[in-house]
């Protein structure tokens, strides 16, 4: 029984905490789920897509020096290089004598990121012969786009050794995807970044294959790289078209003291000239040859322009070349990562959670210094994590989850506000309309805290109601009673439903009271739940309850003797005390019941009057105590030759009767009187004494000799005389 009762209680429990936990939660899934639908609406519109590109900027500056570059060498065209040669573009003799004092030094492949498209005099011839002499020179085209027209490839280069330099811009100028391939009219172009790419790879015996992930993937070595969709990342709507990659921008450690261009190797055109560079920049090397001059503007930014305090600071254009290749290449043979995203609903995901997170985490503090404490800490933890997926070539939503998160707190903390209020309103009232009642009044939370006590209930417990306030059952009542207090108040918070309870109530002064307690559940306009509690003192009315029930077992009891003692009456009224069999007063009265249900049945009956031979003698020789057990053991033998429905009496002394009930015929009755004769002449044993008696017996039927109960009891008494006249140990009929 306790065992039950205590796993009855801890299922309340757990059924109740189970419903206030989602009672919660449903709350807090609501708010996240409403703030990360509006962010994630702004975030598919594109109103945040500014805010994400510059969050992912800030990664990139951030972003750990990686291994200086020894695979690309920049020969720049500056400012005094355009000074010494006088005039621009450079004349073709120019450009030819410098691509030939770079093949002396066998560079695996050079990349001429200037236009040919026309001839430039003097020279023109020298640099066709040059083109010539060397297949791994890659020249540059411009191809038609919807806002400019194009420009030609190099004269007198195939169109193996040209590739388009297009760039593609986002909305806020800048570049951060790399376009590898473009289809026009049918036909194929290759990136300038990536045909030079594929020279250097092609000595490393990689060369493009279909991804194995997915056929309509470029594999370079190590990399796959993934096609850029339409909708991306923070893009929405942007043009896809061709095969793009977002572009993860190496970063080189610098190699040298000047700002510019110091992430990679770099010589100018007049030291080339001059023969004043090393061999080893050169050798097995991609030469990139492109102007820096700021005259030219070919400048472009790039995620690396971006400062947080200051102007924004171009690269030139030969340097974003640089940038591509070097992707491709570490990507190819390194397995450095590239710049991936998640699928959109993984990223929905993700941004609910930290929703959830900020809903959860203020509604669990309701501290206005930890609160702030922790929305830091998690903000911090938010960025970090979206920085270290950065790092392994992930690009993760951090804006909207920052969003999220930051408004998810703010709502809730909000609500938490206007639910303290509400409840401080609550708290007053009732405090003013519990203290006009005469009856102990208790309020809790569902903390199962007391928030508002009347003065009976503290005069009732004994200790001051500032002592009281916030506190619980288990501060101030023993153990089992408030486990007691604790178990109704789960009961009434889960059902919501009003409960009374008997309960004991023990006060400052160790007394302990009765009391009947009920319990009902109320909500204010805010949603704030409190359980108010209603005592009354019911001690005297148990004590009277107690009493009540004391006398009543006591009449209970009392009656039970007399019944005892009527029944014991009962039975010396109609038993013989002696043998225990029914008496002559039992006897007349069977016998006329008998009868009538043997006339009512149309039944024979058998009256069969005993007197037993020879008993006078046993009595003047043995003693009456011998003839009293003698008597007793002759009523046993007289039971056991009966059926069941049979009954056997002592008229008194040495006569005995039997009605027989139910015999088809007197023949029956006859057999009987033989089995009875033969029992009773056994010889009986008493204290080594064998004693012999018989019986004659005397037998009258219902209704052949009579049908009244005198008539048959006179006929079978005259029988059994007859059957002593007639020798004893007889039976003679009516």
């Amino acid at each position: 029984m306790g065992i039950n009762q205590q796993l009855n209680t801890r299922f309340v429990k757990l059924i109740f905490k189970l419903k206030q936990s989602l009672g919660q939660r449903h709350r807090e899934l609501i708010t996240a789920a409403s703030v990360a639908v509006c962010v994630l609406l702004l975030y598919s519109i594109g109103l945040l897509q500014f805010l994400e590109l510059a969050g992912l900027d800030q990664f990139f500056c951030l972003r750990p020096n990686e291994p200086p570059e020894q695979r690309i060498t920049i020969v720049v065209i500056d400012e005094a290089d355009l000074k010494e040669v006088g005039s621009w573009p450079i004349s073709d003799a120019k450009i030819a004598e410098l691509l030939q004092k770079l093949n002396v030094h066998k560079p695996r492949a050079i990349g001429l990121d200037i236009y040919r498209n026309l001839p430039v005099e003097p020279g023109h011839q020298e640099l066709l012969n040059a083109y010539k002499l060397m297949p791994y020179l890659i020249g540059i085209e411009l191809l038609a786009n919807v806002k400019n027209l194009n420009v030609s490839p190099p004269l007198g280069l195939n169109q193996d050794q040209v590739g388009f330099n297009n760039v593609l811009y986002d909305l806020d100028g800048k570049v951060r995807r790399s376009l590898l391939y473009w289809h026009v009219n049918n036909q194929v172009h290759e990136s300038f970044a990536l045909k030079l790419a594929l020279l250097y790879l092609k000595s490393e015996n990689i060369t493009p294959i279909k991804a194995k992930s997915n056929p309509e993937y470029l594999q370079l070595g190590k990399a796959v790289f993934t096609r850029f969709e339409a909708n991306d990342g923070a893009y929405v709507g942007a043009d896809a078209r061709g095969y793009q990659i977002l572009s993860n921008f190496p970063k080189p450690k610098c190699q040298s003291s000047s700002g510019e261009l110091c992430n990679f190797r770099h010589v100018s055109m007049r030291d080339v000239l001059a023969d004043k560079v090393e061999a080893n920049l050169i050798k097995d090397r991609i030469i990139l040859i492109g102007s820096t001059a700021p005259s030219l503007q070919d400048f472009i930014f790039i995620p690396y322009s971006s400062s947080v305090m200051g102007l924004a600071k171009p690269v030139p254009g030969i340097q974003l070349q640089a940038y591509f290749i070097s992707e491709l290449i570490s990507a190819a043979v390194d397995g450095r990562p590239l710049l991936k995203v998640w699928p959109d609903l993984v990223e929905y995901l993700w941004v609910f959670v930290w929703s959830y997170l900020g809903a959860v985490m203020i509604w669990r503090i309701r501290n206005a210094t930890r609160s702030l404490l922790c929305i830091l800490v998690s903000c911090f933890v938010l960025t970090v994590s979206a920085y270290l997926a950065f790092l392994f070539g992930w690009w993760i939503p951090l804006i909207p989850s920052l969003l999220c998160f930051g408004i998810s707190a703010i709502w809730m903390t909000s609500y938490i506000a206007h639910m303290q209020e509400e409840w401080k309103r609550s708290k007053e009232f009732l405090y003013h309309v519990i203290n006009t009642i005469p009856d102990p009044i208790f309020v809790k939370n569902e903390r199962h805290q007391w928030v508002v006590l009347n003065e009976a209930y503290c005069r009732f417990i004994g200790y001051p109601n500032k002592l009281l306030i916030e506190k619980s059952d288990y501060n101030f009542f023993p153990k089992h009673e408030a486990d007691v207090f604790r178990e109704q108040d789960d009961l009434v918070f889960l059902t919501q439903q009003p409960q009374e309870h008997e309960e004991e109530f023990t006060n400052v002064h160790g007394q302990t009271y009765k009391i009947a307690t009920k319990r009902s559940l109320h909500e204010d306009s805010a949603g704030n739940l409190f359980l108010v509690g209603v005592i009354r003192d019911i001690t005297q009315r148990k004590v009277m309850e107690e009493q009540l029930k004391l006398n009543a077992a006591e009449l209970l009891c009392s009656n039970n003797e007399l019944k005892l003692k009527e029944d014991q009456l009962r039975y010396l009224a109609y038993h013989d005390p002696l043998t225990g069999l029914s008496n002559r007063k039992f006897f007349v009265e069977q016998l006329c019941e008998s009868l009538h249900w043997a006339q009512h049945n149309n039944l024979l009956l058998g009256l069969l009057f005993i007197d037993l031979d020879g008993f006078k003698q046993v009595n003047d020789t043995l003693g009456h105590k011998m003839g009293d057990r003698l008597l007793m053991t002759i009523a046993e033998q007289l039971s056991n030759s009966l059926r069941a429905s049979d009954t056997v009496s002592r008229l008194g002394g040495d006569e005995f009767t039997v009605i027989l009930r139910a015999i088809p015929n007197d023949q029956i009755a006859a057999k009987i009187a033989a089995k009875i004769l033969t029992s009773i002449s056994k010889p009986v044993v008493l204290d080594g004494y064998a004693i012999r008696v018989s019986a004659s017996i005397g037998i009258s039927i219902y209704p052949y000799n009579s049908q009244d109960s005198e008539t048959l009891m006179k006929q079978a008494d005259a029988a059994m005389y007859r059957a002593k006249h007639l020798g004893k140990n007889r039976y003679e009929f009516a």
